[in-house]
Order: structure tokens, then sequence, then C-alpha cells
């Protein structure tokens, strides 16, 4: 199904300012359908207000929906739904007299239009079921209160403002907890759940005709977030919008907030402030973060003893005079310094994920170095290798390695210049990486499965042990070797 904006887009011949208020409205409108009882549907008019197109749906959490069915994308006509045109021309609230039915089910329809600036550019339809009756109750009639005032800001074009809206998705709703507030800032309703947040504060009686901002102020035991929530408040009742704060009680209780102004035909009606007492998420946080950080220090501490275990070969290698005793402690340090260079960067990583572009890079300069001092040859990196899992990263920096090394040792000949390419290319499935260079080539009869080079006995391990990939090693047509590696990048089990 096409997304809001591909629908807009595909559909109308809307200004961008006018989608990006759609697209808000859409963003606030979970919001309204809760306090409604009642699904919302979101209508552009089409052939000159003769048909309207459904781009949006939104459906209740506390009620029935009217409309199990998937209306977006779906036509109705003037004459179907005669509202939608009244809405839009006479720029008010519209409200049938009857229910109709519709799927076997009563449904009372009403229209708000949407109005931007001078101008009404979508219509809200309000379809409420019938089918289950309502006793009236407080909470009740304080949620459709709400719900009127918020409507009709909708049809003033005062809400939602362009500003704040980032946070919207992860604000409390308004099964977590609603507050309703009189223009005075005292409470003349309070949800269940609201109560059972503030009772987790430290506020033990009932909320009903308590100035709010001073009591929250009193509860909370920072000062700068006690101050910072009270502002949130009061800014909501002079008609002021918020984006959600988090604060911690003096007991301990960590509760999010958010307060919206209620301000129908630009009168002060108050504010609702939602809250969710989201305590024990914050301490699964705090145990997943715990966590993290004893795996970062793990990762740091294998950092340090593999660069402490190079530093012995290395020392080791110097009080060797046997020439291939100090190549193969050379190796051997090159092999754990690049596992050391994997355990750094996972250890200032926040999940299990390593930048293979940052260790290649940093693996390069040290072994270009390295091959100075024997060739002239340089090493360059072509494409982005990306973010892989850290199962993935140690045994492809180990190979990538290898496979450099390789071609500094057997493709040129001492004092002979020339370059080693590394080229990456990364699809959804797959890491393709090519290691090209430019020298003598491939011996006769050269079969990767019979060679006895330990460096490439390690690499072939690793690529069909650890990365389940492929590699190959051919002669390039301008002269030279490719070794060419391909690994899947899907989730290994």
């Amino acid at each position: 199904m096409s997304t809001l904006t591909d629908l807009l887009a595909e559909h109308t011949s809307l200004s961008g300012k006018a989608v990006d208020h759609l697209q808000m409205v859409v963003a606030e409108w979970q919001l309204l359908s809760d306090l409604s009882f009642a699904d919302f549907l979101l209508w552009v008019p089409q052939d000159a207000n003769t048909s309207f197109l459904c781009v949006a749906q939104a459906r209740p959490t506390t009620a029935p929906t009217a409309h199990p069915e998937d209306v977006v994308g779906s036509t109705v006509t003037a004459v179907e739904h005669p509202q939608l045109r009244r809405a839009m021309a006479e720029a008010r609230i519209c409200r049938e007299e009857d229910p109709r039915w519709h799927l076997g089910v009563p449904v009372r329809r009403e229209t708000i239009p949407v109005r931007l600036g001078g101008q009404v550019i979508a219509v809200l339809s309000r379809d409420t079921n019938l089918a289950v009756p309502r006793v009236p109750s407080p909470l009740e009639i304080s949620y459709l209160g709400s719900a009127a005032d918020l409507c009709q800001m909708i049809a003033d074009g005062t809400f939602p403002t362009a500003e704040p809206s980032a946070d919207v998705h992860t604000s409390p709703r308004v099964g977590d907890g609603l507050i309703r507030l009189d223009a005075a800032g005292a409470v003349v309703f309070a949800s269940p759940n609201a109560l059972s947040a503030y009772h987790r504060m430290g506020h033990a009686a009932d909320l009903l005709g308590v100035h709010l901002a001073p009591l929250t102020r009193s509860l909370i035991g920072d000062p700068f977030d006690a101050t910072e929530v009270a502002q949130r408040i009061k800014s909501a009742l002079d008609g002021q919008p918020s984006m959600r704060v988090e604060a911690e009680s003096r007991r301990g209780a960590v509760v999010l907030f958010r307060a919206l102004p209620l301000r129908p035909r630009g009168n002060a009606a108050g504010a609702l402030v939602l809250c969710r007492d989201v305590t024990e998420v914050k301490r699964r946080d705090r145990a997943l973060m715990s966590k993290d950080a004893t795996i970062r220090e793990i990762h740091h501490r294998v950092k340090n003893n593999l660069q402490t275990v190079a530093a012995l070969l290395r020392l080791q290698s110097r009080r060797t005079s046997n020439t291939e005793a100090r190549q193969a402690l050379a190796e051997s340090v090159r092999r754990v310094t690049s596992i050391a260079l994997v355990h750094e960067t996972l250890s200032m990583s926040v999940d299990e994920r390593v930048d293979l572009d940052d260790v290649v890079d940093r693996v390069i300069p040290m072994m270009s170095d390295v091959a100075a001092a024997e060739t002239q040859v340089v090493v360059r990196r072509e494409g982005p290798f990306g973010v892989v899992p850290a199962e993935l990263a140690t045994p492809l920096v180990m190979v990538l390695t290898e496979l450099v090394q390789n071609a500094f040792e057997h493709a040129y000949p001492p004092g002979q210049r020339g370059e080693v390419v590394v080229t990456a290319e990364r699809s959804v499935k797959w890491l393709d990486v090519v290691v090209a260079d430019d020298g003598r080539g491939l011996p006769p009869g050269f079969s990767l499965e019979r060679t006895e080079r330990l460096g490439l006995q390690i690499v072939r391990t690793l690529v069909e042990s650890e990365l389940r990939g492929s590699l190959s090693l051919r002669r390039r047509p301008t002269g030279g070797t490719e070794a060419v590696l391909r690994v899947p990048l899907r989730v290994r089990r």
C-alpha cells in the first residue's frame, strides 16, 4: 500500500507545506482517535470536490473500530458522503443527524475540516461504532470533551503546531495516563493510570482540584527537572505546546510528561497533560547499559592483552638471529595487531557492530609501512565496506591483511614499485571484495586448494568456516593477480 506522501503526490497538487501539515495531523491523530472512541479517516478532495480519496486511517485503542476493513485508497462521491463537501465548503465541523449502517454496524459520522492558514486542505472523518452502548462516565465525558476541543483546533488551524512534534511517537498516550486542567491550571479530571503515576511519585491523595504545576515540582527530586516540567505545564496553559520531558521523583519513580494546550476558537480552555510511568522501563535500560558497558570493557581489556602479546612477540623477534623465525614472529605481530584493532573498535561501539572502513583504513597504513621497508608498493582502498556484525569483523580483517601481505611477499621482487588496490562493493545480501595487484601474477600450476603457504591456508579456513563465503585467485588481464572474496551479510544462526 502506498504511503501518505505517495498518495498525496499522486492524487493532489498540494504544496509541500500542506503535505507537511497533513503529516503532522496523522502523527497526532492516534490521540484524537483514542479520546473520541472513534476511527479517523483523512480525505482529500478530487475533481473539484465532487469526490474524495481516503489517504490515511487510524483506529481507536479505546473502543471497537467502525472500519475493520482497510479504507485507504478508496474513493467516495460527495453524494455518498455529503458532509465531506460541506466541511470543505463551510470550513466547520459537520455531523450527520442519524447514524448509517456500515457492514452491519451502526456508525455515526462527523467531518472536521483541516485548515492551514486560511484554506481548508483536507477533511477528517470521525466515525464512531455505535453497536456497543457506552455508559457516560467521568472518564468518557472528559475524553470526549478534550477530543472536541482538539478537533475544533484542527478546524481553526491551530493544532497540530509545526513545532515541536519530533518525539510524538515516543510520547505518552491516552491510555498511559491523562489529566485535564482548567484554564487556571487546576485538575478537573485524572484517569486511573495518571493517578497511579502520581501515587508512584509520592502523592497519595486525589488530584482533583489540585494545581498540577506546583504539585509536580514538589514531587521531582532534581530541581532543574522539576522547574522544567512545571514550566512545560504552565506554557501549555498559556497556549504553547511542548515536547515530552522525563523526570525522576524523590521516591525514584520515573515519569514521562507531555502537555498540550486546549484553545478551541482561540479561547483558553486549559490543557491536557499526558503522563506515563516508565520506572520499570528505565530500570531495564540501566541494566542493559550496565551490560553494554561491561562488554565494552571486556573488549578494551582483550585489546590491551593482544597489544601486550604483540609487543612481546616484537621484542622476541628483535632478539632472534634466525631470519625465518624473525619473519614468522613479524607475521604473528601483524595478525595479533589486526585482531586488537577490531576489539578496540568494539570497545568504543554502543552495539556489537564494527565500522569496517575505519578498521581497514587503520590497518592499511600499518601494512604500507612494512611494505615500504622491503619494496616500494603502496596500498589504497576503493568503495565502502560499511558496518558489519562483530562476528564478521575479526575474520574479515584477518583475511584482508593476509591477502594484502600475500601480494607484498609474492607479487613484487625487492625494490620494485607497484600498487595494491582493495576494492569493496556492498549490496543488501553480499559484500564483494577484490584485492588486486599489478605484480608478476600467479605461478604456473598454482592451486589455492593445494597451496602450502600458511597465510593462504589461514585465509581459506577463515573464509569457509567463519565467513561462510567464497574466495578465488585469478590472473588479471592487464597483469598481476586478483583475489576475489564474496561474503554473505545475512544473519547467521
